[in-house]
């Protein structure tokens, strides 16, 4: 019988995915991930629109130091911080 994935598992893929585009075109450091325009994006080969949906919470994330809890999909509910 197959397992049915869950939303987490989905979501996890599809970042894992996204990860690997933009690693691919040559983006692998905070600093380019936070320099990325939307031109820029538009130019990674095969990028979608849910792709840029991860690719822009993955540089909010980034400038909230809360890149691992995204990834793990543990959102701590601090959001706005202070630390």
């Amino acid at each position: 019988m197959p397992t049915k994935k869950t939303t987490a598992e989905q979501g996890l893929q599809q970042k894992i995915k996204v990860l690997t585009k933009l690693f691919d075109a040559g983006c692998k450091t905070e600093k380019a991930l936070k320099s990325l325009t939307l031109s820029t994006i538009l130019k990674i080969p095969d990028v979608t629109v849910p792709d840029m949906t991860v690719i822009i919470e993955l540089q909010e994330h980034v400038v909230k130091n809360r890149l691992f809890s995204y990834l793990g999909g543990g959102m701590d509910g601090s959001s706005d911080t202070s630390e």
